[in-house]
């Protein structure tokens, strides 16, 4: 090689080295695309060893991939984690997979029950309402029905007045914070015969003082039941408590000692709708135990 052809290799060589600074790394490697990407490994048999080490195939958190970086949860094109792909898959050229997304189950709504007409409203309250055991509020009619709570009390009042008009013997009435069906008051005696059939039910006049006082003192203990009618009311008590008229609604916080209030049977018997429509006590009855002890003495 002559001295001229010398230089201008040297001079080649010269002007195609690149420092090392500007010489590509194996991170800044584009991703190959699926026209040029290398054909996936074949699927190594049980007897194959699994190469270990850095830069394995399913590289645990912490350890080193191909570059030289940890690998929790996989990492895209640009280092970053892809979502909706499980630690350690990758596909065929090394991109991560990602996983299905989940189906949402539909929500099924259901469908609102048909509005009753008036004339099918008013037959399935009277039908309810010849069932029922004890008063029932307009609330739980128009749940169980489903219908409006402001449609029953009219549907409920115009059944009222017919059967006061056409002359029942029996009538519809509210008592106890609900409507039920009652025997008329001018029919009482011939019901009172056929139920009682001879029996007496009629409350004594130590039960009726005794019904009295916890009426208008409720909720009451048994000891100022006693020291207000001035004798020992423990049978008479079991006896209100036995027919329904009176229950045990708790405690009094000082002494432990049961309280008492009358129930909604209690209610139903003398007609009313809650205890405020009792009458007024005599302006001289006295409301202090205290005050009827000092009295006595």
């Amino acid at each position: 090689m002559s001295d001229e052809e010398r230089q201008d290799s040297l001079a080649d060589q010269a002007a195609a080295w690149v420092p090392p600074w500007e010489r590509p790394t194996a991170r800044q490697n584009p991703v190959p695309t699926p026209a040029d990407a290398a054909p996936a490994e074949p699927d190594r048999t049980p007897a194959e060893p699994v190469p270990d080490g850095p830069g394995a195939p399913g590289t645990a958190a912490g350890e080193r991939g191909p570059a030289g970086g940890d690998t929790p949860g996989e990492r895209g094109p640009a280092g970053g984690d892809v979502p909706g792909t499980a630690a350690g898959e990758r596909g065929p050229a090394g991109v991560p997979r990602r996983q299905p997304a989940g189906r949402r189950r539909a929500t099924v709504v259901p469908e609102p029950a048909p509005e009753l007409d008036d004339a099918e409203l008013r037959g399935a309250l009277e039908a309810i309402l010849l069932v029922v055991d004890e008063p029932v509020s307009e609330l739980v009619l128009a749940q169980v029905l489903q219908q409006r709570p402001e449609r029953i009390g009219p549907v409920l009042d115009d059944i009222a007045a017919g059967y006061t008009a056409a002359g029942h013997g029996f009538e519809l009435r509210r008592a106890a914070g609900g409507w039920r069906l009652y025997t008329r008051p001018e029919y009482a005696a011939h019901v009172e015969r056929f139920v009682l059939d001879g029996q007496s039910a009629r409350l004594t006049q130590a039960a009726l003082e005794t019904l009295a006082v916890i009426a208008y003192k409720q909720p009451v203990t048994r000891g100022r039941v006693s020291a207000i009618r001035g004798v020992n009311c423990d049978g008479v008590l079991r006896t209100l408590v036995a027919r329904g008229l009176v229950e045990e609604c708790g405690a009094e916080p000082d002494s432990g000692a049961f309280l008492y209030r009358t129930t909604t049977m209690f209610l139903e018997k003398l007609g009313l709708d809650s205890v405020a429509d009792l009458p007024p006590l005599a302006p001289f009855l006295p409301d202090d135990v205290e005050e009827l002890a000092d009295a006595t003495r």
